[in-house]
């Protein structure tokens, strides 16, 4: 339902993050989606001009009312927009684009089919990037079309610091042949070996060691898997330490580094962890949203 008004919002997206699990409501707002496989996982709600709402479901066998927020300040911000000349909005897409997409050569190989519906705003020396509308990618380097819904985006050209968050769901590109399957699988290989998925799985079955992984502390000192998670019983682990780790996938080249912004981070079998309580940079933090995979992902043998 909408915050404000309290009307029921039709063709909300229900999903959870990050994967091809997903439903619509209908013209009364409600929907019906089967989450068993995902317990650990909040539920996601996102609906063209308004701010996704993130949802930890517990069972119950209430009604559970959803309020959505509307986008409304956006929309005096972007009206900027509409005096850009097209040199400067091509420049904001190019910044945009490299960015959020990235710049691997997946990246390149990655479409948004509709970029007409991205705004933007210079704010001295900050890229502002804006859009009510679900922003669509067609990636042909590993065989996905992506909706992603962007809450903020703001890069800040001298300092190169960026900042996005939304939630992504996938669908698999199902006009794909066999062989192009087989290429789309090479490439998913690449983009997962060494990524935070890889990274969270290896850790969640205390695989450091035989998946190539080593965690360091500012001292360089080796850690495991005991020296950095807590767990709390079979199903809930959190990845803690009391200062700021580097991860190396294997070579000293491959550096990745933890920033924590909460004491604690919950993290779960399927890879996933909870985005708030960490700042990634690095080679981990490089990999946008070219390179992500759904968390049904898992490499062929």
């Amino acid at each position: 339902m909408d915050q404000m008004t309290r009307e029921k919002i039709y063709f909300a997206y229900v999903y959870i993050n990050g994967t091809f699990v997903g439903t619509t409501s209908d013209k009364n707002g409600n929907f019906e989606l089967d989450i068993s496989k995902y317990y650990s996982m909040p539920l996601t709600i996102s609906a063209i001009g308004y701010y996704s709402v993130i949802l930890t479901v517990k069972s119950t066998d209430k009604p559970i009312l959803i309020y959505l927020k509307p986008k409304v300040y956006e929309l005096n911000e972007v009206v900027i927009n509409a005096k850009t000349n097209d040199k400067e909005r091509k420049e904001n897409l190019r910044l945009f684009r490299n960015e959020f997409i990235g710049t691997t050569w997946n990246a390149r190989n990655c479409e948004i089919t509709n970029e007409t519906d991205i705004k933007f705003v210079n704010d001295k020396d900050t890229l502002k990037a804006f859009s009510s509308k679900p922003i669509h990618i067609d990636n042909k380097a590993l065989g996905y079309k992506v909706t992603y819904f962007l809450d903020e985006f703001e890069f800040t050209k001298r300092s190169q610091h960026l900042f996005f968050t939304g939630n992504i769901i996938f669908n698999e590109d199902l006009t794909t042949g066999e062989e192009q399957k087989k290429t789309f699988e090479k490439r998913r290989k690449n983009a997962y070996f060494g990524s935070i998925m890889h990274f969270f799985r290896a850790l969640w079955g205390n695989k450091l060691d035989s998946t190539g992984f080593i965690v360091k502390n500012s001292a360089s000192i080796i850690l495991n898997y005991n020296n950095i998670v807590v767990q709390v019983d079979s199903l809930t682990k959190f990845l803690k330490y009391p200062e700021n780790l580097d991860i190396c996938f294997n070579t000293a080249l491959s550096i990745s580094n933890v920033i924590f912004l909460d004491e604690e981070v919950f993290f779960d079998e399927n890879g996933y962890f909870d985005p708030s309580g960490i700042s990634w940079s690095g080679v981990m933090a490089k990999q946008r949203i070219a390179d992500w995979l759904p968390y049904e992902y898992s490499p062929k043998k």
